[in-house]
């Protein structure tokens, strides 16, 4: 049970899902799953050039699957 003022603080509402990493230290860090993702998303971009969308690479990598398994089975 996280107290009101901290969630506010978090700007997490209550029944929030969070997550809650015990450092070694003993310290407790608590974030919201949406910050997590966030950070997450943040993360990954580093490795992605600017300009490339992975979704439309990944459509288009599938879509050149299909046509090959097409032309192959036309073979058969």
């Amino acid at each position: 049970m996280i107290p009101a003022a901290v969630r506010r603080r978090l700007g997490i509402s209550e029944g929030s899902q969070v997550l809650v990493k015990v450092e070694e230290s003993g310290a407790l860090q608590v974030t919201s799953r949406s910050q997590a993702l966030v950070k997450a998303r943040q993360e990954i971009r580093k490795y992605i050039p600017a300009g490339q969308d992975l979704a439309e690479e990944l459509i288009r990598d599938r879509r050149a699957e299909v046509e090959h398994d097409d032309e192959k089975a036309s073979r058969s």
